[in-house]
This record gives structure tokens, C-alpha cells and sequence, in this order.
């Protein structure tokens, strides 16, 4: 039987293949880093003010927009709070045929559209309502709540949010608008936003680089399958309007590559996720009985693996049919059948998206728990790591784990010294 290697050695390999990856991404980044000047997605003659509405009139009449007979319409009285003629009121005539603009109440804040070249009467369009007021009180609450729970992992956590918002703003969106490798784009950038939330929110520790490890693999993993599915499925990308938009604006982008990038993307929220949550439960299945082997390690952990993905996958799923819901109900409007429905391409790239990224989210509970048994198995878990993890992987508590599960642990024994650990695979 072939000998286990050292702790030592375990740690060494795992490092510096976390070491490796991360000198390849640092080069990705150099190598992908967006150049130049981003292409010309057209012109854009619009400006945008603020307002808010002081009176109405329903039932009134305004000229067609395409035709001089009177229509049908509303007359709001807006006063403009931003913008050259601030202070200023003017009249927002909204005709029945504008189905796209709400219905407006008094007090409302709102978004105009600002086009100085059009008539007088048509200058000022709806645009959309305020919420920038409403928006920054939900962030200053969601600080809060992670701020007050997570102490100064919270903040670390935050700061991992942070930088990682920076990726995507600094370097993914303007490499892609330059024509730079989609898949590649999308990848480095991935991995890049992993090594940052892990190593912030958890600290530079075994544990973090074991998570990494799983996270980096599943990713890979994600990322091909996605590259196949796009592949056999002849996904074109052009689904959606802003895409044909940006097929005349800027037809050098890679429609399909754009697509894969989404999806790797989108996947590693909840990759990093269940990785860090694996470890946690290893860690904690090896506190509370040093003498678990790697083979026992791996079959208890997994049980709570599990139970997390079932629940991972429900969310991951609603979470995709919960954006799609308006698209699914104008579809069942329609008379088409169901099947031409949900192999259309605007349908089935959502149908992807949801596969993919939950496959890839399976696979990570496998590889990640693996990883975990072998290393900590043959290694110490110093005390100093207890705060690291969730709270279903709490290190000092074993009875949080289900029944069933602690009967598969066998109970504490005394621990001969063995020149080797027993090996499992």
C-alpha cells in the first residue's frame, strides 16, 4: 500500500499550488488589463434631470405624437429640481399609447429624460423614479446588520465585498469592452474576487487556503462545462435586446463569451460559499475527535455537504426564476408550445445559467470535503481557527451536527504514535 504523505508535505503542496494560481492570475491581470480606448457604443444624446411631480390632470387631451388628432392623455405639472432650468415647471404630457411610463402621484420623485434637440412640447420624457435616498438607507442597513453580527470578520467581509465590486468595475467590464478574451476575462477576474473574499473575510489561515483550493477547482470545472454547454446548445448571445444593441454598436465583442462569463461569474458567489462552509464542518468534525480518520472525516462532512446543497440549489434556483418571472408570464400569454418555449433561446439561457452554475455548485462539496479530510487529517487544527467559518460549521459544538451524523463518529480513543496516517484513497 503506498505511503501517505507527511502533514508537512500536504501543507507545502497545497500552498504553493494556491501560490501558483495566484502568480498565473496576477499575470492574467497584467496581460488582460484593459488598454485604450473602449469602442464607441454610440452616441448618446440625452441628459437626465431630476424632478418631482406637483399636480395632475387626468383625462385630459394632447397632440398624437405621430399624428396631429388630439389623444387621450395625463398632464403632470413637474417641477425640475437638477439641471440648468431648475426651479422651473414645466408640463409632462404621458398619452395612453405610453404604456411604458407608471402612473404618477402627487410628491412623486422622478428621473426626466432631457432631449434640448426635440419641440418644446416633447423635450422633457419619463425616465424612471428616484431611488438613490432609498438605496443608500438599505446599504447603511445592510452594513449595519453585518457590521453588528460579524464584529471584525464583518468588516473584514465588507472589505472583501468591496475590492471585489473594484474587480468587476475596474478591470472585468472595461476588458470586455475592449475586446479582450471573454472566458479568460471572466476567469481571471474570478478567480482574483476568490482570493480576495476568502482571504478577508477569514484571514490568511489552513483553513482559507483549503477552502481556496476547493473553490478554484469547482470553478474550473464550472467554467468548462459552461464553454461546452454554450458550444453544443449554439448559444449566439443575442437573446437579449441590449445585446443586439451591442452588436451594432460594438460588433467586435463576443456575444457567446459574454455569456460564459456571466455565468462563471454569477456561480462563484455560492461556490465560495458551500467551500468555506466544508472546511468549517471538517475542521469542527476533527476538533471534536482528533482520532477521525481522512475516509471518516469525509463520509460525516459530507452528510452535512448535503444538506447544504439541497438547500443552495432551491436557492439558487428561485433566485434565477425569480428574475425570469416576467419573461415567463408574457410567455404563457403566448400559444407556443412548451417545449419551443423553453428551448428558445432567450428561455434557454436562463435554463443554463441555472444548470451549470448548480452542477458546478454540487461539485464543490466533493472536491472541497476531500481536500479538507486529507489535510486535516494528518495535521493539527490549531485552536486560533475556531472563529473562522460559519455558524453551521461551529468548531466547538458538535451537537449542532444531525443524529445520524455523530453516530457515524466514532468516539475519542487515545492516539498511537504512527509513522504514517492511514490512507484513505
Amino acid at each position: 500500500m503506498r505511503a501517505a504523505a507527511s502533514p508537512s508535505r500536504m501543507r507545502t503542496g497545497l500552498v504553493v499550488l494556491v501560490v501558483a494560481v495566484g502568480a498565473f492570475t496576477v499575470l492574467g491581470l497584467v496581460a488582460l488589463w484593459p488598454r485604450g480606448s473602449a469602442p464607441d457604443l454610440g452616441a448618446q444624446p440625452n441628459e437626465y434631470v431630476d424632478a418631482t411631480v406637483r399636480s395632475l390632470e387626468e383625462n385630459a387631451t394632447c397632440p398624437g405624437i405621430e399624428y396631429s388628432e388630439p389623444t387621450p392623455c395625463t398632464v403632470y405639472d413637474v417641477e425640475l429640481t437638477s439641471g440648468p432650468d431648475k426651479g422651473d415647471t414645466i408640463d409632462l404630457s404621458v398619452r395612453m399609447t405610453q404604456v411604458e411610463v407608471p402612473n404618477l402621484d402627487v410628491d412623486d420623485r422622478i428621473v426626466l429624460r432631457d432631449t434640448p434637440a426635440s419641440p418644446a412640447g416633447f423635450r422633457y420624457s419619463f425616465y424612471d423614479f428616484q431611488r438613490g435616498t432609498a438605496l443608500l438607507w438599505l446599504v447603511a442597513a445592510f452594513v449595519v446588520v453585518v457590521l453588528v453580527f460579524g464584529r471584525f470578520q464583518g468588516v473584514r467581509a465588507l472589505a472583501g465585498l468591496g475590492l471585489s465590486l473594484a474587480v468587476l468595475v475596474v478591470f472585468l467590464v472595461p476588458a470586455l469592452l475592449r475586446d479582450r478574451p471573454a472566458v479568460a476575462v471572466a476567469l481571471v477576474a474570478s478567480i482574483a474576487i476568490a482570493y480576495l473574499a476568502i482571504y478577508l473575510a477569514h484571514g490568511v489561515r489552513l483553513a482559507s487556503t483549503i477552502a481556496l483550493a476547493g473553490t478554484l477547482v469547482s470553478l474550473a470545472f464550472t467554467c468548462a462545462l459552461a464553454i461546452g454547454v454554450a458550444w453544443v446548445t449554439h448559444l449566439s448571445g443575442l437573446a437579449s435586446q441590449e445585446a443586439q444593441t451591442l452588436r451594432m454598436t460594438a460588433d467586435a465583442l463576443d456575444l457567446r463569451g459574454l455569456l460564459i462569463a456571466g455565468i462563471v461569474v454569477g456561480a462563484l458567489g455560492v461556490i465560495d460559499d458551500l467551500t468555506v462552509s466544508q472546511v468549517s464542518t471538517v475542521m469542527a468534525l476533527r476538533r471534536a475527535n482528533p482520532s477521525m480518520s481522512a475516509r471518516a472525516l469525509y463520509s460525516a462532512a459530507t452528510k452535512v455537504g448535503r444538506d447544504h446543497v439541497a438547500s443552495a440549489v432551491n436557492t439558487l434556483v428561485l433566485a434565477y426564476a425569480g428574475a425570469s418571472l416576467p419573461l415567463l408570464l408574457f410567455f404563457t400569454q403566448g400559444n407556443q408550445p412548451a417545449g419551443r418555449l423553453l428551448t428558445g433561446e432567450l428561455v434557454a439561457v436562463e435554463i443554463i445559467r441555472m444548470l451549470v452554475g448548480s452542477i458546478g455548485l454540487v461539485l464543490s462539496v466533493p472536491i472541497t470535503t476531500r481536500l479538507a479530510a486529507i489535510v486535516l487529517s494528518r495535521s493539527d487544527v490549531p485552536d486560533d481557527d475556531s472563529h473562522d467559518g460559519h455558524v453551521h460549521g461551529d468548531l466547538d459544538a458538535l451537537d449542532l451536527l444531525d443524529d445520524d451524523l455523530v453516530d457515524d463518529v466514532p468516539p475519542p480513543r487515545a492516539r498511537e504514535p504512527e509513522p504514517h496516517a492511514e490512507p484513505w484513497f
